[in-house]
């Protein structure tokens, strides 16, 4: 049995901790605050920022951890070298984390390291410099803090009226030290996908059916698997994860992001460390192992000996609509209740607008219509309210 220090404990976490729970591990959950998700099936948990390295410090002293699991980007993540070091597993790597965790890094390793196709960005610390930028790029275009999550501080800028509100919603949204933006090309996309490339200890790279998600303001509103796509971009797009992962080393499950275009083609958009939200359309069944389970197996150093496709599926995210509100309760949820479909509460102990609460899963046979499906898991997810 190995014990798991999860740094971060959100719905993501929680089934981190299912997956790892179900192969005999034990899980230390930490987060910001009391009863977060993850923390509510965990072994241990601990509640602390870990923005504070010394804190971070104590937790890892305190528990001896054989494996550190990175759910969020607010960490301190300098320190994940010196843990490493010490003889800790950091997942998928002390690199992959420090790189992947500000949009800066890990943009210049895309597009100048590694010379993958990506939308033309600058970055700005002040106003002057994202008006100047934004000049050059030209309208619409997007701005974004260079460490977030959930499309915090994101922006499309139709035009040069809207760059104040950019620069200051950008800011305020920024997690961690680092405040400063990205601001980046508008691709005219046809279509954006995940794809989730799971890199493991022996050196072979898996690759998950492509995920298909539609998002608003930068976060997932619903995903779908698997998504139809030409063969060539396709096999670009495991070319490019497979370089990148590579480049930065390590074991794990990866949210390898892309826009497609029919036209011009493949670019890389983003990629996260760990499982990704669209990710948990998994849950509904459409592989032979879900994302977690594929992340828990890596990390573990468990050999995975292929992804198959089982069913399609989709998700739908259920939002709330009021503001701060301790203890929420749910209604609608036995309308919920059909055939091939399935309900998740995360669980979180308090609401605000438009935070995620839940979601609801759909599948179908291989020979299923994945539109019919997702317009299901939508259906189904408006009849929950969060109250």
């Amino acid at each position: 049995m190995k014990k798991i220090l999860l740094l971060g404990s959100g719905e993501l976490g929680k089934e981190f901790v299912i997956a790892a729970q179900r192969l005999g591990q034990h899980v230390v959950a930490c987060d910001s605050y009391v009863g977060a998700p993850a923390m509510q099936v965990a072994d241990e948990s601990e509640v602390f920022s870990m923005l504070d390295g010394e804190s971070l410090d104590a937790v890892v002293a305190k528990h001896k951890p054989d494996i550190i699991i990175c759910e969020i980007e607010a960490i301190r993540t300098e320190r994940l070298y010196a843990y490493e070091q010490q003889g800790i597993k950091v997942v998928p790597s002390a690199r992959a984390v420090n790189y992947t965790m500000n949009r800066k890094a890990i943009r210049d390793l895309a597009a100048q390291e590694l010379g993958l196709k990506t939308a033309r960005y600058f970055y700005a610390t002040t106003f002057e410099e994202l008006q100047a930028a934004a000049a050059v790029i030209g309208y619409p275009c997007i701005v974004k803090p260079l460490m977030s999550s959930s499309g915090k501080g994101q922006s499309l800028v139709k035009s040069v009226d809207d760059l104040r509100h950019a620069f200051d919603y950008g800011i305020e949204g920024s997690r961690g030290d680092i405040k400063e933006l990205i601001i980046e090309e508008f691709v005219h996309f046809d279509y954006e996908i995940t794809l989730l490339t799971v890199t493991q200890n022996n050196g072979e790279t898996l690759f998950c059916p492509p995920i298909g998600h539609v998002q608003k303001g930068g976060d997932y509103r619903e995903s779908f698997q698997p998504i139809a796509m030409k063969t060539e971009h396709l096999e670009e797009a495991q070319r490019q994860a497979h370089a990148v992962t590579e480049a930065l080393t390590g074991a794990g499950i990866w949210g390898v992001e892309f826009f497609i275009s029919n036209e011009n083609g493949v670019y890389f958009s983003e990629l996260s460390p760990r499982p990704h939200d669209t990710g948990m359309v998994t849950l509904a069944g459409t592989q032979n192992f879900n994302e977690f389970e594929l992340h828990c197996r890596a990390a573990l150093g468990l050999p995975i000996p292929c992804i198959k496709t089982l069913r399609k599926g989709a998700s739908a995210v259920i939002l709330s609509n009021i503001a701060s509100s301790e203890r929420p309760s749910y209604r609608g949820l036995e309308q919920t209740c059909e055939e091939d479909a399935d309900l998740r509460i995360f669980g979180k102990p308090s609401t605000r607008i438009n935070r995620r609460m839940g979601v609801v899963l759909v599948s179908g046979d291989t020979d299923a219509d994945l539109d019919a499906i997702r317009e299901k898991a939508k259906r189904l997810a408006g009849y929950v309210e969060v109250c």
